[in-house]
């Protein structure tokens, strides 16, 4: 009982999601160059091998030593490297990091396969794509219940822009797969780096639960690598009902549904599902907005191992 309470806490941890800018560019999102990191220096526990491992977080420079959850600070960015703490076993996942470009860094979102070996005996491997997203994770992760879940994305935000902008490069293309660790199969097509900001104008009902318009929606996929850096990459944002717009793909529409879970803090703190119940009209102000970067789409478990997105000097374009 105990072991198998152990290992679906862990498989929940790892489900877990510069060059000079334009002057139309704007970083109204702290630490959007990418140039400020802290980094957390935690133990595992020695069932597992007792390694020493290091967490980035984008954020104020820091250097952190010790099982010590995340404080939320003055960063509205989260990213998949994430630490938990289940029955008394401390795991640590790392996906995101910086790296040096220009004199300063970029952020690099690895796709990998995690493994864990309890006691020498027992070898899983579990996939873990690299996000980082505007939001927060609850830590330490405790539990296996709706991974998805533990996921606060959005930050507050009532402004209209026009998209997007930012620097890149990719290793993509990769034959995807899913990996659980208590199963490993191949999933039809190639992986493609995912890209994706969502504005909503949310509001709770009586009992805290949250509702939203979808008043936003910018969305790409890059299927294609690029060993040199692609700068100033411009995402448009169009305002209003997209679905019958050329480019939309189901992908983007309204979530809610339980194959398309995105939750946020309600005003109580607390963590709650997000159900757009319809587009918003083309005038509509919203009050949050959601920025996802990753190496991989398809949701928990699934990627392709060794694919990268690097990506760097993130900007509103008013």
């Amino acid at each position: 009982m105990f072991r198998k309470y152990y290992l679906s806490g862990v498989f929940s941890l790892l489900a877990i999601a510069g060059f000079a800018q334009s002057e139309a560019a704007k970083n109204d999102i702290r630490y959007s160059d990418m140039n400020s990191w802290v980094r957390r220096e935690i133990k595992e526990s020695g069932i597992i091998g007792g390694k020493n491992k290091v967490l980035y977080e984008i954020g104020k420079s820091d250097t952190i030593i010790g099982e010590k959850a995340r404080e939320i600070g003055d960063s509205p960015w989260e990213t998949s490297s994430v630490y938990a703490k289940v029955a008394g076993i401390v795991k640590v996942s790392s996906t995101v990091f910086p790296e040096e470009r220009n004199g300063g860094y970029c952020a690099r979102l690895e796709t990998r396969l995690e493994e864990v070996v309890v006691l020498g005996l027992i070898n899983l491997k579990v996939l873990a794509t690299g996000t980082i997203f505007t939001g927060s994770i609850a830590e330490p992760v405790k539990d296996s219940k709706d991974p998805m879940q533990k996921l606060m994305q959005g930050m507050e935000y009532n402004k209209r822009p026009q998209a997007i902008k930012f620097d890149y490069k990719a290793k993509t293309g990769g034959s995807r797969m899913k990996a659980t660790g208590f199963s490993k199969s191949k999933l039809p097509g190639k992986n493609a780096a995912e890209v994706s900001v969502i504005l909503q104008k949310r509001w709770e009902d009586e009992d805290g639960n949250i509702l939203a318009k979808r008043i936003g929606t910018g969305w790409v996929r890059f299927d294609e690598s690029k060993e040199d850096w692609v700068n100033d990459y411009t995402l448009s944002i169009q305002y209003g009902d997209i679905s019958s717009e050329a480019g939309y793909e189901d992908y983007m529409g309204l979530v809610g549904s339980e194959d398309r879970i995105i939750c946020g803090k309600n005003s109580a703190g607390e963590n709650k599902k997000i159900t757009e119940i319809g587009w918003g009209t083309e005038d509509e102000a919203p009050t949050h907005i959601i920025v996802r970067f990753s190496a991989g789409y398809g949701g928990a478990y699934v990627g392709s191992v060794g694919d990268i997105l690097w990506v760097d000097n993130i900007g509103i374009v008013d």
